[in-house]
């Protein structure tokens, strides 16, 4: 993780097998560009995320776990 950001957050998602955590982390990790890390361990997702701002960081996780929640929609078949 970068450290000259100004906020930083560590995120953790936890999906019923690692199958589905890859799927997902698969389905978003390309519009994690460079101000989100991602990675798959077990059956989690681990997003490491900064910002410059408060502001920016809720922006950048709000649009990731939207992301993110769709992807799990279709891997996993619920509407």
């Amino acid at each position: 993780m970068v450290v000259d950001s100004k906020v930083a957050c560590r995120l953790r998602l936890e999906f019923p097998s690692a199958d589905s955590a890859d799927k997902v982390h698969r389905s978003v990790e390309l519009d994690n560009q460079d101000y989100l890390d991602s990675r798959v361990e077990g059956s989690s997702i681990i997003a490491e995320i900064r910002a410059d701002s408060l502001k920016s960081m809720l922006h950048t996780l709000e649009d990731f776990l939207s992301c993110t929640s769709v992807a799990e929609r279709i891997v996993t078949k619920k509407t």
